[in-house]
């Protein structure tokens, strides 16, 4: 025999949605530690004389900023660029520079192509990739000569081609940072 469907039945399935708000904690610091699990991630990847890692901090900053615009402050270059100068062994203030002004480039792009679609984004991030990474070449203080450009050469071609896959990864965080974990009273 067959159970009917009362209205009982069907309201469970939406009740546990009412009356619930997304986390402050989890609103506030998923982005900011995302990032900083991505600038720590490539140090675990050892490399004795090139660095083969993306820089996956500064590639889960762009993708925070070109998925959610506005979520993250223009400010917000300084503190990850330093905790990112602090784990990757460029010279200090390096990160700072360099992901401040990306942040103020995405802000100049978004008041300029305020409707933008994944592909202008996808570009947008492959000119700063590839700008961040002959800026870090230059920063470091190393001798850049044509050798060190080819073989370093698939690291920012890998950058390039990981955006998508970290800009879906945000879309996830996301949608787990705004998802309804706690009763409102």
């Amino acid at each position: 025999m067959m159970a009917t469907r009362g209205p009982r039945a069907r309201g469970t399935t939406y009740r546990q949605q009412i009356n619930r708000a997304p986390s402050p904690w989890r609103v506030h610091s998923v982005p900011y530690l995302s990032i900083m699990l991505a600038s720590a991630l490539p140090v675990l990847l050892i490399a004795d004389v090139m660095p083969l890692a993306p820089p996956l901090g500064f590639i889960m900053l762009l993708a925070w900023r070109l998925v959610r615009p506005g979520l993250l402050p223009l400010w917000a270059g300084l503190p990850l660029g330093a905790f990112d100068d602090l784990l990757s062994g460029q010279p200090f203030g390096s990160a700072i520079l360099l992901w401040s002004l990306a942040m103020i480039a995405i802000e100049l792009i978004e008041a300029r192509f305020p409707w933008r679609d994944f592909w202008h984004d996808w570009f947008t991030a492959a000119v700063l990739l590839v700008a961040y990474w002959l800026a870090c070449l230059l920063l470091s203080g190393a001798p850049v000569t044509r050798e060190m450009l080819e073989v370093a050469w698939p690291q920012a071609l890998l950058s390039v081609l990981l955006y998508p896959i970290l800009a879906r990864m945000v879309a996830r965080l996301d949608r787990f940072r705004l998802a309804r974990a706690r009763r409102i009273d």
